[in-house]
């Protein structure tokens, strides 16, 4: 599939990027070839080949969300290097 320097133009513009007319006509080449490499790898034949193992057979790996008490501000702020009331104190940032 051949990509054109108009195609590239237009990618470039959408990522923001201000590329010349040379490096216009390297990218148009390059994603040229990989677009090409893509294209032979649909022509593999993958019969009886079993799927190996990816992120889409993982069953869920997070834990059941579980109600429990707030151990309240006086646990919670125990730590705190300052604090006002039930609330962390922290240095100004905007004036």
């Amino acid at each position: 599939m051949k990509i054109s320097t108009d195609e590239v133009e237009k990618i470039a513009h959408l990522a923001r990027l201000d590329i010349d007319d040379p490096l216009k006509e390297t990218l148009s080449g390059q994603l040229s070839h990989i677009l090409d490499y893509i294209d032979k790898l649909k022509d593999v034949d993958v019969e009886g080949v079993s799927p190996s193992s990816g992120a889409a057979f993982l069953n869920n790996v997070l834990r059941e969300d579980v109600c429990v008490v707030s151990p309240g501000p006086d646990v919670t702020l125990a730590n705190a290097p300052e604090r006002d009331e039930d609330f962390y104190t922290v240095p100004r940032v905007v004036k």
